[in-house]
């Protein structure tokens, strides 16, 4: 039953991807520093101090990047295989107990699944903003975003069953609107 739980915390932490790469990554640092979070076997780095000065300046630099209008549209097209990417990364370093395969076949479907399914819904947000006001409510958006990041992330380490439901819910809700989107 460990691996359910480390697939909760690591689907929580991968959406969280989908609001902001580097956010998750950074709160699990902190988390692991402070022993609330044992990471897998050559996920380690992830806790070490300069992985967490690293993060920390990432983190900033992405949130900051993400208040600029015509840069946050950028972003998004650079940030959208990243997120997939870092969402499958967070799951994978999570999961312990389990065969490498097992391991790697849950952090994709369901690490890169839940970062790739939060991203589209960013960009689709953002675009709608950007084709609506011209970017002028685009910053409001992305403090939401960047709020959402750090929301979801903590909720994954303290309550990472709930963060997974929450997250399962959410992924049915942008999906859905995204299928009606594309159909209209």
């Amino acid at each position: 039953m460990d691996w359910l739980l480390s697939l909760c915390l690591g689907i929580g932490l991968s959406a969280a991807c989908g609001f902001r790469v580097f956010v998750p990554l950074l709160v699990m640092s902190i988390a692991s520093h402070c022993g609330y979070l044992s990471l897998g076997h050559g996920f380690q780095w992830i806790g070490s101090w300069p992985a967490t000065a690293a993060l920390t300046v990432a983190t900033a630099v992405e949130i900051v990047a993400y208040l600029v209008p015509w840069l946050d549209n950028l972003l998004d097209a650079a940030a959208s295989p990243i997120a997939v990417m870092a969402g499958i990364i967070v799951t994978a370093s999570l999961i312990t107990d389990v065969s490498p395969l097992l391991r790697w076949s849950m952090a994709v479907i369901a690490g890169g699944s839940a970062a790739g399914i939060v991203q589209a819904a960013t960009v689709s947000l953002r675009g709608a903003s950007s084709a609506t006001t011209a970017g002028v409510a685009n910053p409001v958006i992305s403090i939401g975003e960047s709020i959402a990041a750090f929301v979801t992330s903590a909720l994954a380490i303290v309550v990472p069953l709930l963060a997974a439901l929450a997250v399962l819910l959410l992924c049915i809700v942008i999906v859905r609107r995204l299928i009606r989107l594309s159909a209209a």
